[in-house]
């Protein structure tokens, strides 16, 4: 099965910022395009936002003026949906009503062809509830685009339980051709994005009401360290509180309130308060005219090594040595004086490692010392600009001290942040993976689909399967299992498939 013709005309049903935007790429990618919206000229407001994009394009010099002129000549406003009737595909992209969607579908399919693929661009109704209005669910397609359409490469291309394979495919490669990245996915709550993702917030809303951190650093340690574009917290800032909190409530509800993603009441309170974000004028951050941005936690400088001991394998961490190395840190390599113990920086008697979700004041316990600091997971220890830190309470501050001044010495910004299992990035990294190895055992995807549906959907510097096999695989299910037995909940249960890989010798990409 190939692309749809570019001689085939295709119609957008809905002309808000998403369904202006749709209608723009399939316009940009040479489509003649029909615009219906049936509030009254409402899709002649989408053509002109159209207009006004491309206007800046053309300034931008994304696009000539020639281009522009031939976009929107392709663009017309249909008066009624009867006009829709010569398309060879119709996107619908309207509010977020099983009946009213239905609705549309049912005169569509009295009005187009038999041959007309007719997608859904929802991003929470299932494509099998929708179809099953329909006399011939076969032709019916989800077609989950992102905001803004026209910059966004991700479509999530939904199979419902009766859609027809040979549709699935058309809409695929249409997308392909249009420039976008699309991904097959089988209808379920959340798709893939909207599923997997609820780990990058839910774990940093968990970590802010145990008072393990406050959103400024979370968001600094995630971006400084982790290389994401925004944290958490902006992030939720940036797509609204209200929208957000409604996502996670709607995904909680339609896995039968699985704990996995329990929506955060710090979260629901903000957004009660009508604290919505960016659009409200305040959030978990102030928008307000001369409102300061609050500075993250960062720890004032602390001693320069006078040397460090490497015992054992430091795993992902181990780009660091290289670092100590060019800071000119004397270094002694040990090999670790127990085989099942992780790696070590020793600093005299401070003992750094890795987090393997405990508490640090549980590791320092365990190995009766009264030294431990953990440090956090960093996608790449060189280019990151922020280390975040947890001593155990057993810890002197002294200790903690000279654990700053070593990555303070090779050129790290470091947090200190409260003992909370499994710490930051490293809790959040190990969810993520989780939740995307689920979605790929239950046959949702896969690992291809879900690591590119992360990056390209919510630009996500690494898939969260790419960035488990990274870290290792035995080590994100030993952080899981960590955070379970800390925390006693169903929600840190490792995916059948991780087990799996460990048992196998395998990560997910080999």
């Amino acid at each position: 099965m190939t692309a749809l013709s570019t001689d085939r005309i295709v119609a957008v049903i809905g002309a808000g910022t998403m369904g202006a935007g749709i209608a723009q790429v399939a316009a940009q990618a040479g489509h003649p395009v029909l615009l219906y919206d049936a509030q009254d000229g409402a899709a002649a407001r989408g053509r002109d936002g159209i207009a006004a994009f491309l206007a800046k394009s053309v300034e931008r010099g994304k696009i000539d003026e020639n281009d522009r002129k031939a976009i929107l000549d392709r663009l017309t406003v249909a008066d009624n949906l009867k006009d829709l009737s010569p398309a060879g595909m119709v996107i619908e992209a309207i509010v977020e009503n099983l009946e009213i969607k239905q609705n549309v579908f049912k005169d569509l399919e009295e009005l187009c062809g038999d041959d007309t693929i007719l997608a859904s661009n929802t991003s929470s109704l299932s494509i099998t509830a929708i179809g099953a209005a329909l006399e011939r669910p076969g032709r019916l397609v989800g077609m989950h685009f992102f905001n803004p359409a026209p910059l966004m490469a991700l479509v999530e291309v939904i199979h419902g339980l009766m859609t027809d394979t040979k549709a699935a495919e058309t809409v695929f490669d249409t997308a392909a051709a249009w420039g976008k990245a699309p991904v097959h996915a089988t209808s379920t709550p959340g798709f893939i994005v909207n599923r997997c993702a609820r780990g990058f917030y839910g774990e940093a809303l968990r970590v802010y009401q145990e008072g393990g951190a406050d959103p400024a650093t979370v968001d600094a340690v995630m971006r400084e360290a982790g290389g994401f574009r925004m944290g958490p917290f902006e992030l939720m800032d940036l797509i609204g509180n209200d929208i957000n909190v409604a996502v996670s409530t709607a995904v909680f509800a339609a896995y039968h309130n699985d704990p996995r993603f329990m929506p955060s009441l710090a979260q629901k309170e903000l957004a009660a308060a009508g604290r919505l974000g960016r659009k409200s004028g305040a959030g978990w951050y102030d928008y307000g005219e001369g409102a300061a941005r609050p500075a993250p936690h960062t720890a004032p400088d602390g001693p320069t090594p006078k040397g460090v001991i490497v015992e054992g394998d430091l795993g992902p961490a181990e780009g660091l040595v290289q670092l100590m190395e060019d800071a000119e840190i004397p270094i002694q390599r040990e090999k670790s004086l127990e085989d099942d113990r992780a790696g070590a920086l020793i600093l005299d008697d401070v003992v750094l490692r890795l987090t393997d979700g405990r508490m640090a004041t549980q590791v320092a316990a365990d190995e009766e010392s009264d030294k431990i600091v953990l440090f956090d997971l960093a996608l790449d220890y060189e280019a990151a600009t922020r280390i975040a830190l947890a001593p155990a309470d057993q810890t002197a501050q002294h200790a903690v001290a000279a654990a700053a001044g070593l990555f303070q010495a090779i050129g790290k910004a470091v947090s200190v942040i409260d003992d909370v299992p499994g710490m930051l990035l490293m809790r959040a990294i190990a969810m993520l993976a989780n939740e995307a190895a689920d979605a790929v055992n239950q046959g949702v995807t896969d690992v291809a689909g879900v690591d590119t549906a992360m990056m390209k959907g919510v630009n996500y510097p690494l898939g969260p399967l790419a960035w488990a096999d990274r870290i290792g695989v035995d080590r994100v299910r030993t952080v899981l299992a960590n955070l379970g037995a800390v925390y006693g909940e169903d929600r840190y249960r490792t995916s059948p498939l991780i087990h799996r890989r460990v048992a196998g010798g395998r990560g997910f990409h080999d």
